[in-house]
């Protein structure tokens, strides 16, 4: 059996762009899955605000995991997890990439942002980076700290975030780049995508490059991957659309106090036991468990003389 960096791997190595959509949980993962993604984003920005709190290393490495690696047993596609920074520096990388590695995660993605970070979208936050050689040299220890080479580690630059032009940000892709990362994410919240198709239609290293489109958002996948880009992560809508969902549901139920106010807008209770697996959970039962015997003798009901005998 191919594990899942195998899987990764492989569709990698296919013609055309590798599409993979942000999921925080194991129902979201498999959502994605049934609408034919390609692989599975564990989006640090959609678990962190599953659980309420902001994307700025509020939650711990285990905490993120825990959620990533719940999605990994459920899906049979690769899940690739949003790790940040790594969680610290090189050594904290590296406990990372291990116990990603061994939960059946399919490969990390690593930033330069400094720990704790800070979401690239937030405005009026201080945003600093690591040096271009710190990131590298975390990148090394990362390779060097995975089992299998299979194991798939993305280098992700901010470059463009904190305000540096191109120039930075192929300085530091290349260092990356040259570090040994398996593809490099040149991140930008520019409506305009003129910045990062020059950046893409101009990189020659063999490492592929990695999109995510949240902003420059008229850009198609198939355009991404005209101008260099293999990986195109849709990384925060399945959040984004249950948010909206869920906030008019909860308005309209406590408006209304009526449950038929709301049943033409959610999903039936049989398309939630689809999901879930509650067909699988009837084959199991009628497989394993044995029926009750009608012969067994029934319990005394409480409150009986022989009920209340049996407690001494």
């Amino acid at each position: 059996m191919t594990s899942a960096a195998q899987r990764l791997r492989t569709r990698l190595a296919q013609p055309g762009p590798l599409v993979a959509l942000g999921a925080h949980s194991p129902l979201s993962a498999l959502l994605a899955e049934e609408a034919g993604a390609d692989a599975i984003w564990a989006s640090g920005f959609e678990i962190s605000a599953s659980q309420g709190v902001p994307d700025a290393n509020v939650l711990t490495m285990s905490e993120q995991l825990a959620v990533a690696a719940s999605m990994a047993r459920r899906v049979e596609l690769p899940v690739i997890a949003d790790c940040d920074n790594g969680f610290g520096n090189a050594v904290n990388l590296i406990r990372t990439v291990r116990d990603y590695e061994a939960a059946g995660i399919a490969g990390i993605c690593v930033e330069d942002n400094v720990f704790p970070k800070r979401c690239s979208f937030y405005a009026g936050v201080q945003r600093e980076l690591v040096s271009a050689e710190e990131h590298a040299a975390k990148i090394r220890a990362a390779l060097e700290a995975r089992r299998s080479p299979e194991f798939v580690i993305i280098a992700r630059t901010e470059a463009y975030i904190a305000g540096y032009g191109m120039e930075e940000a192929q300085r530091r892709a290349e260092r990356y780049a040259e570090a040994g990362a398996d593809l490099v994410l040149v991140h930008s919240k520019n409506p305009d995508y003129s910045e990062l198709q020059a950046f893409g239609r101009g990189w020659v290293h063999p490492a592929p490059l990695v999109a995510v489109p949240t902003i420059y958002n008229q850009i198609s996948a198939d355009e991404l991957a005209s101008d260099g880009f293999k990986l195109v992560i849709f990384a925060n809508h399945g959040l984004r659309a249950s948010l909206r969902a869920m906030r008019e549901t909860y308005r309209t139920l406590t408006s209304s106090r009526r449950a038929a106010s709301v049943e033409e807008e959610v999903a039936t209770l049989q398309e939630v036991y689809a999901c879930v697996g509650v067909e699988e959970l009837r084959e199991q039962e009628g497989r394993y468990l044995v029926a009750p015997s009608s012969e067994a003798e029934p319990l005394p009901a409480l409150g009986s003389q022989a009920a209340r005998g049996s407690r001494g």
